[in-house]
């Protein structure tokens, strides 16, 4: 086992950015006014767990049930749109009987541990150890904690509008994250019919 200290830091700022959980706060916080409450313990181990199994035997997963990874992108495209109209509009499109389930879905998967992060781990996996991509998810997946279990304060600290207004910003920007990853990925899978 050989750790690279410049590996692990490059994987770990690749992985911060496309994970995005400062980006995610607002759609944090409408999640746990809509469950009552988020699991941060339980969020962030199942989207280590997600993310360190598709990093071994991800591409072959969705070889085997004949998906590509530019379909798995298109298709996280579409629930990120929709995270992002909900974040823009004020309007309610994600509902679930068994409110709990909040912290698996849709926070470590498909938010935490999505279609960017997913592919991100296929592309580095070509260019790293997987040792050190391992430990780059360790250091994401304590800050991810860190940010889910201190939201509350986050939002006090930010009040009603400020509020409003970070969670209408981040929407939008959310909605261009996935254009962008649905156009990228749509090319790629018109280049190849």
């Amino acid at each position: 086992m050989r750790l690279s200290f410049k590996e692990i830091i490059t994987a770990g700022m690749i992985l911060f950015a496309v994970i995005d959980i400062l980006g995610s706060i607002p759609i944090v916080i409408s999640l746990r006014e809509k469950a009552g409450r988020i699991q941060s313990g339980k969020a962030s181990i199942v989207a280590a767990c997600i993310m360190v199994a598709f990093l071994f035997i991800g591409e072959e997963i969705l070889n085997l049930i004949g998906i590509d990874v530019n379909s798995f992108a298109v298709a996280g495209a579409f629930v990120l749109f929709f995270l992002a109209l909900e974040m823009i509009l004020g309007i309610t499109l994600y509902k679930d009987s068994e409110p709990e389930s909040a912290s698996i879905v849709p926070l470590a998967f498909p938010m935490i541990a999505g279609a960017g992060t997913m592919t991100t781990l296929l592309s580095l996996r070509a260019e790293f150890r997987v040792e050190n991509i391992i430990v780059a998810i360790i250091v994401n997946i304590i800050f991810v904690y860190l940010v889910l279990k201190s939201s509350s304060r986050i939002e006090r600290v930010l009040g009603k509008n400020g509020l409003s207004i970070f969670r209408k910003v981040f929407g939008v920007i959310l909605l261009a994250i996935a254009v962008k990853l649905f156009t990228a990925n749509i090319n790629q899978l018109i280049a190849l019919k």
